[in-house]
C-alpha cells in the first residue's frame, strides 16, 4: 500500500508541475492548469480510453488534508498584509458592501431556483453556492497578479471576510432548521460559540503583537517555519472544529503577524510551504470533478455562469464605489471577485447527504461543474483585467457620476 501511495504522490506532484510549466510557457494562471491535470490523471469518468487507465491518482484523504492547508495559508498570507486596526476602521464599508454583493448575488441564485422550478430548501442551496467568492482562488489571484498591495484589494478583502462569516450562520441554521439537523437554539449555539473564538482571535491581534514578536523569535529558519505552520494548523483547526471557517481564522492569524518584524521572515521562509499546499489544493478541485455529469445540468450551469458573473462583477463594482475607488478599479474590484471554490463545494456535500433526489444528484452535479467553470473564468478575468477595463471604459463616460 505505501508503494502505492509514493507512486501517486510523485505522479500528482509530477503533473502539478508540469501543468504549472507549461501553463507560465505559454502566459496563463497556473490556476486552471492545476484543475485541468487534476482532472485529466484523477479517479472519475472517463476512466479509460481504448481500454487504457486514465485514473493514475486517487482521491485520498492525505490530498484533502493538504489541500485544506493550502486554503488555510493563503488566507494567513492575505491576513499579513493587513492588521486589526485597518478592518475594524473599515467595519462600515465592510458591512455595506458585503450586504450589497449578498443581496445581488444570493439574490440572484433565489431567482434561478425559482425559474428552474426547486422547492423552496433545494433553492436555498443553489443560492449559497452561486453567492459566496472563493477566499482561497481569489487571493491566490491577487497574489498572482500582483494585486494584494493595490486599493482594490481592500474591497475584495473586505467582501470575503463579510461572505465567510455570513456563510457560516448560513451553513449553521441550514443544517439544524431546514435539514432537521438540529434545533435553532442549537444552531444559534454553534454560532455564538464561532462567534465567540473569533472575538478571542481579534483580541490576540490587536492586544498581543508583542507576546507573539516574542514568541517567533528564534534563530532557527527550520524552527520558525515549524512555529508558524503549526500554530496556524493548530488555530485553524480548532475554529473549524467549532463552526467557524478555517479561512477566516487563518487570515486573523495573519493579521496578528501583520504587526510583528516577522513579515518578512514569513516571506522569504513560509512562502514556498503555501504554495505548495495552494497547488494541492486546486489540483484536488480538478481530482474530485466528474466532467460526465454536467450533462445533465448543462442548461443550469449555463445560466447560472452567466447571470453570476454579472450579478458578482456588478455588486463587485458598487463595493469599489463604497471604498471611494475610481470606475475602473471598483470594476476590477467585481472582477477579482468572479471566482467561485471551496465553500460552494462544501455546501453541495452538504445537499448530497440529505433531502430530495434532486439534493442529493443535481445540486451536487450542478456544483462541481459551477465550480470548475467559475475557478477558471474567475482567474481568467483577473489575468486579463487590464485588457476588459479599456474595452468596457474605452471611449465613453464614466458609468457612475462623480
Amino acid at each position: 500500500m505505501a508503494e502505492v501511495l509514493l507512486l501517486e504522490v510523485g505522479i500528482a506532484l509530477t503533473g502539478i508541475a508540469v501543468a504549472g510549466t507549461l501553463a507560465n510557457r505559454i502566459g496563463l494562471s497556473v490556476i486552471p492548469a492545476y484543475i485541468l491535470v487534476g482532472i485529466l490523471i484523477g479517479p472519475n469518468e472517463p476512466s479509460s480510453i481504448a481500454g487504457i487507465s486514465l485514473t493514475l491518482v486517487e482521491d485520498r484523504e492525505f490530498i484533502d488534508v493538504l489541500a485544506e492547508l493550502g486554503i488555510v495559508f493563503l488566507l494567513f498570507f492575505l491576513g499579513l498584509e493587513f492588521s486589526i486596526s485597518q478592518l475594524l476602521n473599515d467595519r462600515t464599508r465592510i458591512v455595506k458592501a458585503g450586504t450589497v454583493d449578498f443581496l445581488v448575488n444570493f439574490g440572484l441564485g433565489i431567482v434561478l431556483g425559482v425559474a428552474f422550478g426547486f422547492s423552496i430548501v433545494e433553492t436555498l442551496f443553489v443560492a449559497g453556492i452561486v453567492y459566496i467568492s472563493s477566499s482561497a482562488v481569489i487571493t491566490k489571484s491577487l497574489t498572482e497578479n500582483g494585486w494584494i498591495a493595490n486599493p482594490e484589494s481592500s474591497p475584495i478583502l473586505g467582501t470575503l471576510v463579510f461572505e465567510d462569516i455570513l456563510i457560516a450562520i448560513y451553513l449553521a441554521l441550514l443544517s439544524a432548521v431546514v435539514l432537521g439537523g438540529g434545533s435553532v437554539v442549537g444552531a444559534l449555539t454553534a454560532v455564538g460559540t464561532a462567534f465567540g473564538f473569533l472575538g478571542v482571535l481579534t483580541i490576540v491581534a490587536w492586544y498581543g503583537a508583542e507576546t507573539v514578536e516574542r514568541a517567533f523569535d528564534v534563530p532557527s529558519d527550520e524552527l520558525f517555519l515549524l512555529r508558524i505552520l503549526g500554530t496556524t494548523t493548530l488555530v485553524a483547526g480548532v475554529a473549524l472544529a467549532v463552526g467557524l471557517s478555517e479561512a477566516v481564522a487563518a487570515f486573523f492569524v495573519g493579521t496578528a503577524f501583520s504587526n510583528t518584524g516577522h513579515t518578512e521572515r514569513i516571506e522569504n521562509v513560509v512562502a514556498p510551504t503555501r504554495d505548495f499546499f495552494a497547488a494541492v489544493f486546486f489540483f484536488a478541485i480538478g481530482l474530485t470533478t466528474d466532467v460526465t455529469v454536467l450533462g445533465d445540468v448543462v442548461l443550469l450551469l449555463a445560466s447560472a455562469v452567466v447571470l453570476t458573473t454579472v450579478g458578482k462583477v456588478a455588486s463587485g463594482t458598487l463595493s469599489g464605489r463604497v471604498y471611494d475607488l475610481d470606475e475602473t478599479r471598483s470594476l476590477r474590484v467585481g472582477l477579482g471577485l468572479v471566482p467561485r471554490g471551496e465553500f460552494s463545494l462544501v455546501i453541495a456535500a452538504l445537499a448530497a447527504g440529505s433531502g430530495t433526489e434532486t439534493l442529493r444528484s443535481v445540486i451536487p452535479a450542478f456544483a462541481v461543474g459551477y465550480v470548475l467553470v467559475m475557478s477558471i473564468l474567475g482567474t481568467v478575468l483577473v489575468q486579463h483585467a487590464d485588457g476588459i477595463t479599456n474595452i468596457i471604459h474605452g471611449g465613453r463616460g464614466s458609468l457612475f457620476p462623480e
